[in-house]
């Protein structure tokens, strides 16, 4: 494994394939913008299926953070539903896109290039919600995190978040077979960083139910609705087999 941290490697990784035509990094066009300022939008947490629009509350006037949410795609249609937006991302490019989209249609966003394994650098209950696409792949412990969402978070603010089960981290690269003891950490698994380095994916690791939903339990959230996807290609997906989950959370 490569001497730098596994979040400068990621940060790397997701900035070629950015140049790559990378479907998370490709910003919405001034059309889709336009559609969301007159209220038609939808937005994803996972690779197929859209967010129940129930699942926002009130976004006019709200202060919403993307968390790991970088690209220009769901913080300016955020913005276009009338909510005051920070976007906390690790990858340079990522926040680029975001400025870019801000500055072609003319509002403002606060972007903020921070590491979401280090504390959150916001105030204690500032923001109403946190928007979490699928990202915590890319970070080891999670419970962590999901206390320092809790902590930016006022009361009864809202947690969206979308995660891999470990299902996509126990089969083989043509997902056929079970191969992969649990849980999946590259950085002592010379065999899962082997299989990661082909497909140059950056550094991932695996993530049990109990870190995950139990993990926002004990940070003080009650779990109000959630739903499963898949892959969106790939054998699994053929299989119709779910892999990801969308979760709504609520702080205390």
């Amino acid at each position: 494994m490569d001497e730098r941290s596994y979040t400068d490697i990621n940060a790397e990784a997701i900035g070629r394939w950015i140049d790559e035509g990378w479907e998370w990094g490709s910003p919405i066009s001034h059309e889709t913008y336009l559609h969301a300022c007159a209220g038609d939008w939808e937005v994803k947490l996972t690779p197929v299926k859209t967010v129940p629009p129930v699942w926002f509350g009130e976004l006019d006037g709200a202060r919403v953070l993307g968390l790991a949410s970088g690209g220009g795609q769901q913080i300016p249609i955020f913005k276009a539903a009338g909510a005051e937006v920070t976007v906390l991302d690790y990858t340079p490019a990522q926040l680029e896109s975001e400025r870019m989209v801000a500055e072609r249609e003319g509002y403002e966003v606060d972007t903020v290039r921070a590491d979401m394994t280090e504390p959150l650098p916001f105030p204690d209950g500032c923001f109403d919600l946190v928007f979490n696409p699928v990202s915590l792949c890319y970070v080891r412990a999670v419970e962590p995190i999901w206390h320092e969402v809790a902590r930016v978070l006022r009361p009864g603010g809202i947690l969206l978040t979308g995660f891999d089960t470990i299902i996509n981290y126990i089969v083989s690269a043509d997902e056929k077979h079970v191969v992969f003891r649990q849980p999946f950490d590259p950085t002592v698994n010379e065999d899962q960083a082997a299989l990661l380095a082909a497909d140059d994916a950056g550094v991932q690791f695996s993530h049990n139910l109990d870190e995950m939903l139990g993990g926002l339990l004990r940070a003080g959230f009650t779990i109000d609705d959630l739903y499963e996807d898949t892959n969106g290609e790939g054998h699994l997906h053929d299989l119709d087999i779910q892999t990801y989950l969308a979760v709504r959370a609520i702080k205390k």
